[in-house]
C-alpha cells in the first residue's frame, strides 16, 4: 500500500457539499482508505479570471492504486461533480491535485509529482500540514490562506457507496 496526499478545492454552489462528496467518493473506492482529512480553509482565487473564494483541504489515503490509476479516479470524481474545464485556473465546482505519492518522483504528460507548484501554494500547504505535519514548518503562515467556519464529515470508513454531489 502507498500513501497519498490529494489536494480539494471548490468555488462553485455549494462548495463544501462538493469537497464532502470528493471525500465520501475517494472513501468508497475499495482500493483507497482515506486515513485523515484537513481543517477547511477559505482562500482568494491564485490566478485566472476574477471569480469567488475558494474552500480547500488536503486528504491523506493509504492506496493500492499506482499513481496514474489514483488522478484518474480523481478525476471520475471531478467529473461526477460536473467539473468544466472550460478555462485554466478558472471557476470549477471541484478540483482534486494528486500532490504526493510515496516518495515517487514522476514528470509526464499526464502526471507530475511531487505536485509542481505545490510549494507556491498556502490553499495547499496550509492543510497538507494538518494531515501531515512532518513535512510543512510548523511556524509558516499564509496570506489570504483562513481556516474556514466549516468542517468535513470523516464518520466514514470506506462505506459501499458515496452520494451524489
Amino acid at each position: 500500500m502507498s500513501r497519498a496526499y490529494l489536494a480539494l478545492g471548490s468555488n462553485l454552489g455549494d462548495r463544501l457539499a462538493h469537497l464532502q462528496f470528493a471525500v465520501d467518493s475517494l472513501a468508497a473506492d475499495s482500493a483507497v482508505t482515506v486515513l485523515a482529512v484537513s481543517r477547511v480553509y477559505e482562500t482568494a482565487p491564485v490566478g485566472g479570471p476574477p471569480q469567488d473564494a475558494y474552500l480547500n483541504a488536503v486528504v491523506a489515503v493509504e492506496t493500492s492504486r499506482d499513481p496514474h490509476d489514483l488522478l484518474a479516479v480523481a478525476q471520475r470524481i471531478e467529473r461526477e461533480a460536473h467539473r468544466v474545464r472550460a478555462e485554466r485556473w478558472g471557476p470549477r465546482t471541484l478540483d482534486i491535485d494528486l500532490l504526493l505519492y510515496d516518495d515517487v518522483r514522476l514528470d509526464d504528460p499526464d502526471l507530475t509529482l511531487p505536485h509542481p507548484r505545490m510549494n507556491e501554494r498556502g490553499f495547499v500547504l496550509a492543510p497538507l500540514r494538518d494531515v501531515a505535519p512532518a513535512l510543512i514548518d510548523a511556524t509558516t503562515t499564509w496570506e489570504g490562506v483562513r481556516e474556514a467556519a466549516v468542517t468535513l464529515r470523516t464518520s466514514w470508513r470506506n462505506s459501499s457507496s458515496a452520494p451524489s454531489p
